[in-house]
């Protein structure tokens, strides 16, 4: 009973962290805000697979609601939001938004921490030429302890690094970072990022990410190893949301019930 408990009352917390963007115009703000940190700043997104992760481990919950931005991933939190009668915004999935965010940063030192070589090599060759071509940058793949991240970090104070580590590892490397670093920049949880813009993974067509159905696509490359997560997964999410969504409703009639 306690354990059932617990995963609401951490989807709970998180769902009220997550920071919804409405408008184009609101999305300007954002990023305008997060390219310009006066410290140490992590930005962190809440997709359906973190929410699944989330209930199960103690660990990822803390680092991911101890994140300084979260934001709405995907169509499963749309659902979500929907479900509990909250807007849910703009979906601002990492694979979109991070490119824009780089592209503020041209001029600044960019650390890239994640994947393997030769992806990751190809990933800051992309980025140099298409997003920040007057930027310096540093590299390390995603296996590393925490230490070699933190001292290049320190070496060469990069404005913004973007780790491509997979969660949870990421989310924990990015707390360790902010936790250790005294100059301002900006850390982002990017997920597959660095594998997209290093040839290892392809996106989807733009119809299929317009209609929320860029998972279908990465499960049709990998199934095997992504079926847990999307079809398993998936279904895992969208009952936990609408046993979610009931535990809501019966939570603030009995608070009107006690107002009252």
């Amino acid at each position: 009973m306690e354990r059932r408990k617990t995963w609401k009352l951490r989807w709970s917390k998180l769902v009220r962290k997550i920071e919804r963007v409405h408008t184009p115009v609101d999305r300007q703000v954002l990023l305008q805000k997060l390219c310009l940190p006066d410290n140490p700043l992590v930005l962190a997104f809440a997709n359906a697979h973190a929410m699944n992760m989330l209930a199960n481990s103690e660990s990822f919950f803390d680092s991911l609601c101890t994140a300084d931005t979260v934001l709405r991933d995907g169509s499963g939190m749309e659902t979500l939001f929907n479900q509990l009668n909250i807007p849910p915004g703009l979906n601002l999935n990492g694979t979109d938004l991070i490119p824009d965010i780089v592209s503020k940063f041209d001029g600044r030192c960019i650390a890239l921490f994640g994947t393997q070589e030769p992806y990751l090599e190809s990933g800051v060759d992309f980025v140099e030429m298409n997003l920040a071509p007057k930027s310096f940058y540093i590299r390390a793949d995603g296996f590393h302890e925490n230490d070699v991240y933190y001292l290049l970090a320190v070496k060469h104070r990069p404005a913004l690094i973007v780790l491509g580590m997979g969660m949870p590892r990421q989310e924990e490397v990015a707390i360790a970072l902010r936790s250790r670093l005294v100059h301002p920049c900006l850390i982002i949880c990017g997920g597959a990022i660095i594998d997209f813009w290093g040839g290892r993974t392809s996106r989807a067509p733009l119809w299929m990410r317009r209609n929320g159905m860029e998972w279908l696509f990465r499960l049709q490359l990998e199934p095997r190893r992504l079926f847990k997560r999307y079809v398993i997964g998936n279904l895992v999410f969208l009952t936990r949301t609408l046993i979610f969504s009931a535990f809501n409703r019966r939570l603030s009639r009995q608070i009107l019930k006690r107002q009252a």
